[in-house]
């Protein structure tokens, strides 16, 4: 049992390293982003696909079901957890957020704030992952415009004849 698991320790390092060729060609900067692993970074973009496809970051955090949902009644206002929604990618931001809990991170400190703020434990995760949902979609937005001016065709405005 122990050469099989080393044999599949050596398979999945061989595969982190393809991940990570396979990212760096496509120059995503998804990688850079505190908790995002190569596996986490080809799983967003290739479940996200165009991000054009949502007009903002609303409907991005809807999409991965980290958009709170309405609960309140009478004069108690408060939000639950979204069940609906791409559930990997919601686990992607999940992962994501704990990492950032786990060490010394702007998201950390957010947590904490909201803690302080009277949220329970849970209702500030659930606030993280919108959060990280947003710094999500801005990355892939910035990645975005990167690769259409990258790949823009040179205007041939000034022709003299």
């Amino acid at each position: 049992m122990i050469t099989d698991l080393a044999t599949i320790d050596r398979k999945i390092a061989a595969a982190d390293t393809q991940l990570t060729e396979l990212l760096d060609e496509t120059g995503t900067g998804l990688r850079a982003l505190y908790g995002i692993g190569p596996s986490s970074a080809a799983r967003i973009l290739g479940d996200v696909g165009d991000i054009g496809r949502f007009p903002d970051r609303g409907r991005f955090a809807s999409w991965n079901g980290t958009a709170p949902i309405d609960a309140s009644s009478g004069e108690h206002q408060r939000h639950r957890l979204s069940r609906a929604g791409n559930r990997r990618i919601n686990r992607v931001l999940h992962i994501m957020a704990i990492v950032q809990l786990r060490n010394d991170t702007p998201g950390r400190a957010y947590y904490r704030r909201k803690l302080a703020d009277g949220k329970s434990p849970r209702e500030a995760i659930r606030c993280l992952k919108r959060r990280l949902s947003d710094t999500v979609y801005k990355r892939l937005i910035a990645d975005a415009k990167i690769h259409a001016t990258s790949t823009a065709e040179p205007s041939s405005s000034c022709l003299l004849t």
